[in-house]
């Protein structure tokens, strides 16, 4: 297997095509604004709003660098609240496409990218690291999921 096809196997068995875990898409898919935004009570824990926001800055930061246009970086604690939470679905919905708009862009970024460019500026390793760093948070999601009893039980 090329090195391009193989990572891009690990992108979208990270985003939206299970393979030995669930997927971020599956993880997010069906939930209400209400629920994206539950935080149990005493628990210091982001929402499953704010851990997608945070998905999808370091995504959009990638993109942005790879296509050579300029990036303000902000705090890391701060990606979490990227977009202001709300009650309204409209507005959790906007999150969710723009979080699959944030992979799609990466995909085609990668489709079109060679081997000596994932070799430069270490590419390649950043691009494992955000796919290990969304399987990091989707699990964190399906946990809260699992917490306020909105995951699924077939699972």
């Amino acid at each position: 297997m090329k090195r391009i096809n193989l990572i891009l196997n690990v992108l979208d068995s990270t985003f939206d095509k299970e393979s030995w875990y669930a997927p971020l898409k599956d993880a997010i898919k069906g939930i209400t604004a209400e629920q994206a935004t539950w935080r149990p009570t005493g628990e210091a824990t982001k929402t499953i709003w704010e851990n997608v926001n945070h998905l999808i800055y370091y995504k959009e930061r990638l993109v942005a660098k790879m296509d050579g246009c300029e990036w303000t970086n902000i705090d890391g604690n701060e990606t979490f609240y990227l977009t202001e939470q709300s009650n309204e679905d409209k507005e959790w919905k906007k999150v969710v496409e723009r979080a699959e708009n944030a992979h799609h862009c990466l995909r085609q970024m990668l489709i079109n990218t060679s081997v000596e460019e994932l070799d430069k500026d270490s590419l390649e390793g950043k691009l494992l690291d955000i796919m290990l760093h969304d399987a990091y948070h989707t699990g964190q999601i399906i946990q809260i999921r699992k917490m306020q009893g909105s995951w699924p039980s077939y699972r």
